[in-house]
C-alpha cells in the first residue's frame, strides 16, 4: 500500500477499491437483511420497501461513523475513518455530510487525485486502513 503525504499532518494508507466496494456490500446486505426480518421475510417484501433500506443504510453509515469511525463493514475489513487534515476522529457534522453524500452512489464512485471519494472530499475526511 502506498502512503501519501499530501497538504495534511498525516500520511495515510489507501484503501484499494475492492476493500471499500466489499465493506460498502456488508453494510447494504446487514440493512437489507434487517429491514426483511421486519417485513415479514424475504417472499413478503414489497418494491416499495427499497425505501426503507436506504433510510437505514444512511442511518448506520453516519451513526457508526460518528460514534466509532467505522461502520460494520469498515470493521470487517480493516478500515476506518479519519478527518484529512490531521488524521483524528471526525465530527457528527462530517459523518452526516459524508453519509448523505454517500447514499447519492455519485459522490461516492468519483475520486480525486488522493484516492478519495467526493464525499470524503465535501465532508474533510479521508478512508485509511486500522
Amino acid at each position: 500500500m502506498a502512503s501519501y503525504p499530501c497538504l495534511m499532518s498525516f500520511e495515510f494508507k489507501r484503501v484499494s477499491l475492492g476493500r471499500r466496494m466489499a465493506a460498502l456490500m456488508v453494510d447494504w446486505l446487514a440493512c437489507y437483511f434487517i429491514v426483511v426480518a421486519f417485513t415479514g421475510g424475504l417472499g413478503a417484501m414489497a418494491p416499495s420497501r427499497s425505501w426503507s433500506v436506504l433510510a437505514l443504510f444512511f442511518g448506520e453509515i453516519a451513526i457508526f461513523s460518528a460514534l466509532q469511525g467505522a461502520t460494520v463493514g469498515h470493521r470487517i475489513f480493516g478500515i476506518k475513518i479519519v478527518r484529512f487534515a490531521d488524521g483524528g476522529g471526525i465530527s457528527p457534522i462530517q459523518a452526516l455530510i459524508r453519509s448523505a453524500l454517500l447514499v447519492t452512489v455519485v459522490f461516492a464512485i468519483t475520486f480525486d487525485e488522493n484516492g478519495r471519494g467526493l464525499h470524503e472530499r465535501f465532508s474533510g475526511t479521508v478512508l485509511t486502513r486500522s
